[in-house]
């Protein structure tokens, strides 16, 4: 793999800065069935859970930003403001 959890949380936060800008926490545990990252996105009582596939994923690490992953993290950012 080339890289920790704690690596691709960290790289994550960094490419998508929104995430903490909303204060968002972020978990991630690696699927060895579905060969991919879960990804679950928590603020108060919302959460969201959604994967990155393994290469996505190191796309990731090599600074090359997942767009499924920001559509989700968009996505779940205004889903949480309009319940406000």
């Amino acid at each position: 793999m080339g890289y920790t959890q704690v690596g691709l949380e960290e790289k994550i936060l960094e490419m998508y800065p929104e995430i903490t800008k909303h204060g968002i926490s972020v978990g991630l545990s690696f699927d060895e069935g579905k060969n991919a990252w879960i990804v679950k996105f928590k603020k108060g009582s919302n959460e969201l859970t959604t994967h990155i596939e393994k290469k996505d994923a190191d796309d990731c690490i090599n600074n090359i930003k997942c767009v499924y992953l920001g559509v989700q993290i968009e996505q779940f950012i205004k889903n949480f403001e309009e319940r406000r």
